[in-house]
């Protein structure tokens, strides 16, 4: 039997309850405002969470894909460096590596352009996967949006709690109404959906954040999570709406903030192995991920805390990869 420990739900847990994260790994070229200059940074939302669950000790393999090219070299340095059990997807031919054009404000935020690819040929999760997680691009992106979504389907029918993060990419698929009705179909095949205030207004130009939520809501999810950047989150039930403030904090930049907020969220999932509806109980799990959030913008990059400094008394250790990331300055 393994040995069980407290975890963020406050009761007995099993260490092996494993997170599937499936999508893009890719690189970003980085341009700050005033700066003639790009750095490329290895990143990806779903491998940015990935990197973000093996800091809070939660068993997390990634499923990805890139190619055999320049960007792809530096993709597969940065994930052998960041003790994330990493699947490489079959691709059935050539793939190459998805290049984001990131430029960044004064301000800490961010602007998009993607160079996209991705195609994955097969998903195999590991058997012991209790929660699955994808997004992003993994769910815009043709052919392997499509597939990703018969596989979000399946895996909510087997019983396993399926998870995910809209993170809009406008950029990627530019017409709302396509988008709209992609976000409106995952909603339907997963049981906890995250979305930022800024995802739900450009998918609901005519409805407020709440009502756009709920609309979501009632095609599926047990739970939609609404991250809303300095106002900080609330998470919709069918029977209550838990509002969160964010910790005040001095934001470096907002890079990862999200993907760090979605780390908390489903290290928290796995550790319960339900969906938190009571609204006391949600309200705490919120307020983690909140912190977790804020830690990460306090931080240059996507730079997400370890289980020891979320959760112990506010001292930082070293992450145990020694990496960073970057990729999704979204209001997490």
């Amino acid at each position: 039997m393994p040995r069980p420990r407290v975890g963020p739900a406050g009761g007995s847990v099993h260490v092996t309850a494993r997170v599937a994260v499936v999508g893009e790994a890719l690189v970003d070229l980085l341009w700050r405002t005033g700066s003639r200059e790009a750095r490329a940074v290895p990143g990806g939302s779903p491998a940015n969470v990935a990197v973000g669950l093996h800091r809070l000790e939660r068993p997390v393999t990634l499923l990805t894909s890139w190619g055999d090219d320049p960007p792809g070299a530096l993709v597969a340095e940065h994930l052998a460096g960041t003790g994330v059990d990493v699947v490489r997807l079959p691709t059935g031919g050539p793939a190459r590596t998805t290049v984001a054009l990131a430029y960044l404000a004064r301000d800490g935020s961010a602007h998009y352009d993607f160079l996209t690819s991705w195609a994955p040929s097969a998903l195999d999760l590991p058997e012991d996967t209790a929660v699955v997680h994808t997004g992003s691009l993994a769910v815009a992106v043709e052919p392997g949006a499509s597939r990703v979504l018969q596989l979000a389907a399946a895996q909510r029918a087997s019983g396993r709690l399926v998870v995910a993060d809209l993170n809009v990419r406008p950029a990627v698929l530019p017409d709302r109404t396509a988008y709209r009705a992609l976000a409106e179909r995952l909603a339907g095949e997963v049981r906890v959906l995250k979305a930022s205030d800024e995802d739900l207004a450009w998918l609901y130009p005519d409805l407020a954040v709440g009502e756009a939520a709920e609309t979501l809501r009632a095609l599926g999810p047990e739970l939609v999570v609404v991250t809303r950047g300095a106002e900080g989150a609330f998470g919709l039930t069918a029977a209550d709406r838990v509002d969160v403030p964010a910790p005040a904090v001095a934001v470096v930049d907002t890079v990862g903030a999200g993907d760090a907020f979605q780390s908390a969220l489903l290290d928290d999932l796995a550790a319960r192995g339900a969906v938190p509806t009571d609204p006391a109980v949600l309200a705490g799990v919120l307020a983690r991920c909140a912190r977790c959030a804020a830690l990460t913008c306090a931080r240059e990059g996507a730079d997400p805390p370890t289980r020891a400094l979320l959760d112990g008394d506010g001292t930082d250790t070293a992450a145990p990869d020694g990496t960073r990331g970057t990729e999704t300055a979204d209001r997490g």
